[in-house]
């Protein structure tokens, strides 16, 4: 393995297993060639693959622009070309899997992330699409109510706005109630992917911590997703969750390297995929290794991070206005979903 990319390192028997976070065609298609076995995408990432590739998808973009359909059937019909033209490319990843990978993401309308009958409605419809694909739904009251719903009538999601030990541990919990509603009915339970958005809370912690003049370091900073991704991995790990987690949203190689070992997902954007392609990085299994006491103890000076690290810091009601929460799906509605309800 020496002359491996660290994207390709193999440990025993844990390989480096990875999302391609791209929706746009010639990027996915390094992804692919570099292993990934998933793909991400959100509003924006849809938005910015049909705006660069207008030309290439004029055949179904056009259609849709003619029909001139309200905002939010629009902005979905739209996301639909996008979502179903990488679903084509996973299928036979999936299909050779027998459905063990080969998901993408579709994500539902981030301003409706409080309206349960609505999200359930779109992941019933987006769930048609292909047989591979991953409804995206927000880690709130309503969406972990969807969720276990989906999971009962045998629908793959992916719960998505997630930052915390908290919304980690009821995802899984709620995953494996529509587990069991799934059995009783006789149906097959849809998957479910876990996400934490490990660098948006650190970005989050390191704003409270300016604000509040709190004395930690940019090295305690990038320590604090770590410390709430590995207290996740290790209840996951002692209760069996039959969730998956997928770490996203990574900030440098140490959200990478300090996770190596663990039998998790990884969500990687081109610019860090070249990243960990071209340069050498250490590799050992770092998952067990803790986070320093000292360092945990620094970042608790910040209730906010108190919250999200403790298995009880915030009830499910709570999850929707958690700072980074409304700052994340903010950013998904004005950056990417409203862009797609204005698509012209």
């Amino acid at each position: 393995m020496a002359h491996a990319t660290y994207l390709d390192w193999v440990t025993g028997e844990t390989r480096t297993k990875w999302w391609h976070d791209s929706a746009d065609p010639a990027e996915l298609e390094i992804g692919l060639k570099r292993g990934a076995i998933g793909v991400t995408t959100n509003p924006f990432l849809a938005n910015l693959a049909l705006t660069r590739n207008r030309g290439l998808w004029a055949a179904d973009i056009e259609p849709v622009l003619a029909q001139r359909l309200p905002a939010e059937s629009k902005a979905e019909a739209l996301m639909q070309i996008v979502v179903t033209r990488t679903a084509e490319k996973l299928l036979p990843h999936y299909q050779a899997s027998q459905g063990a990978r080969g998901y993408v993401c579709a994500q539902v309308n981030p301003s409706r992330a409080g309206d349960r009958d609505a999200m359930h409605a779109m992941a019933k419809r987006f769930h048609k699409w292909a047989p591979n694909i991953a409804v995206k739904l927000p880690a709130t009251g309503a969406g972990l109510d969807v969720l276990e719903d989906c999971a009962a009538e045998g629908i793959t999601v992916t719960l998505t706005v997630s930052f915390t030990v908290p919304q980690a541990l009821a995802i899984a919990e709620r995953y494996r109630a529509g587990i069991r509603r799934a059995r009783e009915g006789a149906i097959v339970p849809g998957k479910c992917f876990a996400v934490i958005m490990i660098g948006r809370l650190d970005d989050y912690l390191r704003e409270v911590a300016h604000d509040n003049q709190v004395a930690v370091s940019e090295c305690d900073i990038h320590q604090a997703g770590l410390a709430v991704t590995k207290r996740a991995y290790g209840l996951y790990r002692e209760r069996g969750y039959e969730a998956v987690l997928l770490i996203a949203a990574l900030r440098g190689d140490y959200h990478l390297t300090e996770l190596a070992g663990a039998d998790l997902l990884m969500s990687i954007a081109p610019p860090y995929q070249e990243l960990f392609v071209t340069q050498d990085l250490p590799r050992e299994e770092r998952i067990e290794m803790p986070i320093p006491t000292d360092v945990i103890e620094r970042l608790c000076q910040m209730p906010e991070f108190v919250r999200s690290y403790e298995q009880n810091g915030m009830a499910p009601s709570e999850f929707v206005s958690y700072g980074v929460t409304q700052r994340t799906l903010s950013q998904f509605v004005e950056s990417g979903w409203r862009l797609l309800e204005t698509f012209s």
